[in-house]
């Protein structure tokens, strides 16, 4: 019995950080996780490694966050804050498509019923689902990714199983890419409190993504026809036409897709693939400061990757998919059981700290089972700041909602600029520089 006390009494410090593992606990509980894709990606500030005769990077970017890689080595040739979580818009349904696409044959036909749409936030961009008809899951498919019809995603996630179940999903899927700064709250990427993403992590979505033929072909469709109501006189459906929201697509030479958004609080964002002399970089552009410059900067960042390739170092890498091992969520989400609730926004993982407690508690257990004595469960903890040592994340628009990209489009006369090579797109941009100066323009906040 004294032995057994004297056992218990070393355990029982080193759950509470007083034994000799103590000190090592104790760091171990303060430090994060290290960010996938190496140490250079966590630092703030843009990062390059340019050596003598290596383009400089495009001066004048006004991006929060960006990031431009290589799809094939996954080698991220610059960055700047590439683990600043933000607010993803409409980019998030590239995890979505990557989640969901391959459940459904895609001449599989739908009826939609009102239960599919409930739940749309107010003010999100529509392809024009209508209840009471049917869809073929590829139409679905081309409502999300031309016109970022939100209807389209509702009605695909119902039929995965509903919108918390997809939302599962996503999240794990998300966790097995590596993407720890993503924390998914719904489908589509409306404005939702705690919603966030990173540059780093819409890239490796779009790299999965395109993995897939059938994702390939559908962002890089620029138009289609989307079926319509019934005519009542002929009594047959009629269709209309649909037009990708991706400016890019079809102007910047070798796009071949992937995603743009907008929302009221995450402001532009936009992630692109384009293929140049057999290399396919990817780019994504987060929170320039005015929406229409997201183009012209994920251009730009283009033009810089292409003529850097070969000539810059790498920074850092993007993580591999390690989808043959699943996570919590998607086990949960198989047995039918509700999603294990994440810690933080930011990711939620177990801090070592947490690990070390759970396995300390569980010998604690075994001891006190065998001496028959009751052990007080030590204290754990799993908190985890903003990343980067940013500013804290931006608060939810309430009910704002995302803002259709297509009716935004061409609404304004700073975005009716065509602006396709380098120095159309440096004059584009002098020009909106000087009508905001001018008239005093400020974009609406709705």
């Amino acid at each position: 019995m004294r032995l057994s006390c004297h056992v218990i009494c070393l355990l029982s410090a080193v759950t509470l950080g007083l034994g000799p593992t103590g000190p090592a606990l104790a760091t171990s509980r303060n430090q994060a996780p290290a960010p996938p894709g190496g140490e250079r990606l966590s630092r703030a500030g843009a990062q390059a490694a340019l050596p003598p005769g290596a383009p400089q990077l495009p001066a004048e970017l006004t991006a929060r966050s960006w990031l431009v890689a290589d799809a094939d080595t996954g080698e991220v040739l610059a960055a700047q804050n590439a683990h600043l979580p933000l607010p993803p818009a409409s980019t998030l349904k590239m995890l979505f498509a990557d989640t969901v696409l391959p459940r459904f044959d895609r001449s599989l036909v739908h009826q939609v019923t009102p239960a599919d749409l409930d739940g749309l936030g107010e003010g999100s961009s529509l392809v024009g689902v209508k209840e009471g008809l049917g869809y073929q899951v590829q139409d679905l498919w081309r409502g999300v990714f031309l016109s970022s019809g939100n209807d389209a995603v509702h009605v695909l996630a119902r039929m995965n199983g509903g919108i918390a179940a997809t939302v599962a999903q996503m999240q794990a899927r998300a966790d097995a890419l590596q993407a720890r700064d993503t924390h998914v709250v719904t489908p589509d990427g409306y404005d939702e409190d705690g919603q966030v993403s990173s540059a780093y992590d819409l890239t490796l979505f779009a790299r999965a993504g395109l993995r897939n033929a059938d994702f390939r072909s559908y962002c890089a469709t620029k138009t289609a026809d989307f079926p319509g109501d019934v005519d009542l006189t002929t009594g047959r459906r009629v269709s209309y036409a649909i037009a990708n929201t991706d400016r890019l697509l079809g102007s910047y030479p070798g796009l071949i897709g992937v995603k743009n958004g907008y929302t009221t609080n995450a402001g532009a964002t936009f992630t692109g693939a384009a293929v140049r002399n057999g290399r396919t970089l990817l780019v994504t552009v987060m929170h320039p400061e005015s929406s229409a410059e997201v183009y012209d900067e994920a251009a730009e960042l283009l033009d810089w990757g292409f003529a850097a390739a070969g000539k810059a170092q790498p920074v850092g890498t993007l993580a591999p998919d390690t989808a043959s091992a699943p996570t919590a969520v998607a086990v949960a989400a198989a047995a039918g059981q509700a999603a294990p609730q994440r810690s933080s926004v930011a990711g939620g993982r177990p801090s070592a700290w947490t690990m070390a407690g759970a396995w300390a508690a569980a010998v604690l257990a075994a001891v006190a089972a065998v001496t028959a004595r009751v052990l007080l469960p030590g204290r754990w903890c799993d908190a985890r700041g903003p990343a980067l040592g940013g500013p804290p994340l931006p608060a939810a628009a309430g009910t704002a909602g995302g803002v259709p990209e297509r009716a935004t489009a061409g609404a304004s006369p700073l975005r009716s600029l065509r602006t396709v090579g380098p120095a159309h797109r440096q004059l584009g941009r002098a020009v909106r520089r000087t009508l905001r100066t001018t008239l005093g323009r400020t974009r609406p906040r709705r």
